[in-house]
């Protein structure tokens, strides 16, 4: 199973009220969507950039996910999320080569994606996403 696109890069960030103006300069491209996923504690912002989207996480809660690696590594990147067809046979056939999974089967995301995480421990210290619509 081949990935189709880079669908995000995720990068954690402390305020999404000071961050999204800082990228939007930046990019020279408006934040289309602003989100808060409760059962993972975060907000996010989304901006798109071609296929492939630049998405803001915010902690809604310090025991949070992002919350936690906000306060272990600061702001920065936080995670690569790539494109499947089919997250559940993504997940299930990264398990048969051998990577760790985060979740055997996918949850609910941002913008209504299936997704899926793969441990950095076996992926080279990066935290791998996988989504599909």
């Amino acid at each position: 199973m081949e990935p189709t696109h880079i669908e995000h890069l995720g990068i954690a960030v402390k305020s999404l009220v000071e961050s999204i103006p800082w990228f939007e300069n930046l990019l020279g491209i408006k934040c289309y969507a602003i989100e808060e996923v409760k059962d993972q504690k975060v907000r996010t912002a989304f901006f798109k950039i071609g296929q492939t989207k630049i998405e803001l996480l915010e902690s809604t809660d310090p025991e949070g996910p992002i919350g936690k690696f906000l306060e272990k590594k600061g702001e920065g990147i936080h995670h690569l999320a790539f494109a499947f067809d089919n997250v559940d046979q993504a997940l299930k056939s990264a398990e048969e080569k051998g990577l760790i999974l985060i979740d055997e089967v996918s949850r609910k995301g941002a913008e209504g994606m299936n997704i899926g995480f793969l441990h950095p421990k076996s992926t080279h210290g990066v935290l791998i996403e996988f989504c599909s619509k």
